[in-house]
C-alpha cells in the first residue's frame, strides 16, 4: 500500500519539473474550451505517448531478468544513473533534451491554433507526453527497473497505474485552475528540486553500499547476495507462512505422515493445476505453461536447496523424472527460498549441478507460485493428471511407494502404454540418506534471534551487536549456547573473532548445520568435537575424522553421522577464522 502511495505522489510531483513548464501555457490556453473537443483529446494524446515511452523502457529492460547476477549489476548501474539525474538537474536536462525539444516544437505548432480543434489538442497531448516521460524518468525509471528485475506482475502494473494517476491528477488540477497554478508551480520548483536531489543522494548511497558488499551494514541486508534480516523478513512475508511452520514441522514427522489418505485406485480431483507464470527465472527449461504441459502428467516439487527434508526426497524425485519421462511425466521443481541467500540464482544453479538435477526448475523468489498453490511446506509434492487437475498431494518426506503408484495410475489414465508396476529403489547417501526417525529426539533449531529456541543462558542473547558469550558448564538435551565473540542477527549468528564456538546437546544419528563463509566469500576453517573429542568414525561428510573442515559456500553441511549406538552427545564447532555465519541445525 505504501509503495502505491509513494508512486502516486511521485506522479503528482512530476509536474513541478522545469522541463514540463514549456508546454503548460498551451495546456492552460485550453482550459475554457469544450472538454470533448479540447480536454479529452489532449489527455488521450498525453496518455498514449506516455504509455508508449514507458512500454519501450519496460520491454527494453525485461531482458535484464535473464542475465541473472550480471543483470542485477547492470540494474545497479541504471539505478545509479537515475540517482545522478535526480542529484544533477544539468545531467537530466542533457539526457532528456531530444524529447523535450520535440515536445516543445509540437506544442508551439499546435498552440498556434487556439480554436477548439481535436487535432490540435491531441498534438498538445502528444507533446505533453513526450515532455512528461523524460521528466518522469528518474522516478519512473526506478519502477521500470524493479519491473525488469521482478518480471511483469500485477503489482508492477498497479505501481505504474498509481504513478500515471498522480501525473493525471496534477494535470487535471492545472487544467481546472489554469494560470494561477502555473505561477504557484514556478515558486515550488526550488523546493521540488531539493527533494529530488535528496532522493538522488539516498539512491547513490544505497547503490554504493550494495556494490561494495557491506553485508554487516543495514543497506547490505537488501542485496541479493546478503542474508540480512530485512530480506529474510521479505522472504517470509512473500511466502505468507513462517519457514518454521514448514521444514521444522516436517523434520519430526514419520515417513508416512503428510500423505493424503486415499486409495491408489480412486484419486479425487482436488482442483485445477495453478499457472506457473510467477517465476523470476527458469533453469533447465524455457518457461512452462498450460499449453506446454497439455496432455502431460505433472509432478510439482516445492523445495529449497538448504532444506534437509527436501534433499532427502530428491533421490526419489530424480528417479521418477528419469524413469517416467518418456511415458509422459513432467517433473517441475519450484525453488522457494527459506533463507535470503537462496534467492541468489547462481547459488541455486550450482546446487542443482551438485545434486544432479536435470529437470526444469522455476525460481520462485517472490513466492507467487507458492501462493497460487496455497502451499505451506518444504518439501511438498503435487500430482496433476493429463487434464491439468491435481489428483494427489504429499507433504514432507516419505510415502514414496504410494506416490509412485499415483504416477503410474495417472500415466495409464493419460493413455501411456507399458507403464511398469515396479517401484524404484532410490540410492541415497550422504545428507540424502533417509533419517533414523526412531532416534531423532532433537528438533530443527534456528540460530538467529528471530526464531531461536532453547538458547542458554536465555537472558544474554544480544540482538544486532557484537557481544561476548560464554557456554555454561552443562547443557540439557536440546539446549545450545555460544562462546566467544558473536553478532546475532534475525536469521543467523556471525562469528566476529577467531575461536568462537557453538555448542549443542543433541540426540540423533546425524547433525547438520546451514553455514555461510565471510562476507568476502573467503573460506572459514572450523573444528568439530563430540563430547570434547575428535569425531573419528562419527564424522559427517563435510568433516574429516580429526574434526577439521572448511566453510566454502552458503549451504547445509553434514557435521556428524554416528556409526555406533545413538545417544545424547555434546557437539561443538569452533571457527578458527572470523566471518562465518550459522543459520539452522537439522537432524536425521
Amino acid at each position: 500500500m505504501w509503495l502505491l502511495v509513494l508512486a502516486y505522489l511521485g506522479g503528482v510531483l512530476t509536474i513541478v519539473s522545469p522541463c514540463i513548464l514549456p508546454v503548460l501555457p498551451f495546456v492552460f490556453a485550453r482550459t475554457g474550451q469544450p472538454f470533448v473537443k479540447s480536454g479529452l483529446p489532449l489527455l488521450a494524446g498525453m496518455a498514449l505517448t506516455f504509455a508508449f515511452v514507458a512500454t519501450l523502457a519496460a520491454v527494453g529492460g525485461g531482458w535484464v531478468v535473464q542475465l541473472n547476477q550480471y543483470g542485477r549489476w547492470l540494474a545497479l548501474v541504471f539505478v545509479a544513473l537515475f540517482g545522478l539525474t535526480l542529484l544533477l538537474p544539468q545531467l537530466a536536462e542533457r539526457l532528456t533534451r531530444p524529447l523535450v525539444a520535440a515536445g516543445s516544437r509540437l506544442s508551439e505548432k499546435a498552440g498556434a491554433d487556439a480554436r477548439p480543434r481535436p487535432g490540435a489538442s491531441f498534438l498538445i497531448g502528444v507533446a505533453t507526453g513526450l515532455l512528461w516521460a523524460p521528466c518522469a524518468g528518474p522516478i519512473l525509471g526506478l519502477l521500470l527497473t524493479g519491473a525488469a528485475l521482478q518480471g511483469a506482475s500485477i503489482a508492477t502494473t498497479l505501481l505504474l497505474l498509481a504513478y500515471a494517476a498522480g501525473a493525471a491528477t496534477s494535470l487535471a488540477v492545472a487544467l481546472l485552475l489554469g494560470g494561477k497554478v502555473f505561477a504557484a508551480m514556478k515558486r515550488s520548483i526550488g523546493a521540488g528540486e531539493w527533494l529530488r536531489r535528496g532522493l538522488g543522494a539516498a539512491m547513490l548511497a544505497g547503490v554504493a553500499a550494495i556494490a561494495l558488499g557491506l553485508d554487516t551494514g543495514i543497506l547490505a541486508r537488501v542485496s541479493t547476495a546478503s542474508t540480512g534480516g530485512i530480506e529474510q523478513a521479505l522472504v517470509e512475508q512473500l511466502a505468507g507462512k513462517s519457514p518454521r511452520n514448514s521444514t521444522a514441522m516436517m523434520a519430526q514427522k514419520p515417513s508416512s505422515d503428510g500423505a493424503m489418505p486415499v486409495s491408489a485406485s480412486t484419486l479425487p480431483v482436488e482442483g485445477k493445476l495453478p499457472p506457473l507464470d510467477g517465476a523470476v527465472q527458469w533453469l533447465n527449461s524455457p518457461p512452462l505453461d498450460a499449453q506446454a504441459l497439455k496432455g502431460k502428467v505433472v509432478l510439482v516439487d516445492f523445495w529449497t536447496y538448504s532444506c534437509i527434508n527436501c534433499l532427502r526426497s530428491l533421490p526419489y524425485v530424480k528417479a521418477w523424472a528419469e524413469k517416467y519421462r518418456d511415458q509422459g511425466l513432467v517433473v517441475i521443481g519450484v525453488h522457494a527460498p527459506e533463507f535470503a541467500f537462496e534467492r541468489n540464482v547462481d547459488n541455486v544453479t550450482k546446487a542443482m549441478k551438485d545434486l544432479g538435477i536435470s529437470y526444469p526448475v522455476a525460481i520462485d523468489n517472490e513466492f507467487k507460485i507458492w501462493r497460487a498453490f496455497n502451499n505451506e511446506y518444504w518439501p511438498a509434492h503435487y500430482f496433476a493428471d493429463a487434464q491439468g487437475r491435481i489428483r494427489y498431494h504429499h507433504f514432507g518426506e516419505g510415502a514414496y511407494d504410494e506416490s509412485e503408484r499415483v504416477i503410474q495410475q495417472l500415466l495409464r489414465e493419460a493413455g501411456a502404454s507399458k507403464v511398469s508396476d515396479g517401484l524404484i529403489n532410490a540410492k541415497a547417501d550422504g545428507v540424502q540418506m533417509a533419517p533414523d526417525n526412531n532416534e531423532v529426539q532433537s528438533p530443527e533449531t534456528y540460530v538467529g534471534y528471530q526464531r531461536a529456541e532453547h538458547f542458554v543462558p536465555d537472558t544474554s542473547l544480544v540482538p544486532d551487536k557484537v557481544s561476548s558469550y560464554q557456554t555454561p558448564a552443562q547443557l540439557a538435551l536440546n539446549d545450545w549456547s555460544l562462546d566467544g565473540q558473536w553478532k546475532v542477527g534475525p536469521e543467523h549468528a556471525t562469528a566476529s573473532a577467531p575461536d568462537s564456538r557453538i555448542v549443542y546437546r543433541f540426540h540423533a544419528r546425524d547433525l547438520h548445520l546451514v553455514l555461510s563463509p565471510g562476507a568476502d566469500g573467503k573460506p572459514v576453517r572450523f573444528k568439530v568435537l563430540i563430547d570434547g573429542k575428535a569425531p573419528a568414525n562419527d564424522h559427517g561428510m563435510d568433516v574429516a575424522p580429526d574434526g577439521s573442515g572448511t566453510v566454502t559456500e552458503q549451504r547445509l553441511y553434514q557435521l556428524v553421522r554416528q556409526n555406533g549406538g545413538v545417544q545424547d552427545r555434546t557437539f561443538s564447532i569452533e571457527f578458527l577464522d572470523p566471518g562465518a555465519s550459522a543459520y539452522a541445525f537439522t537432524f536425521g
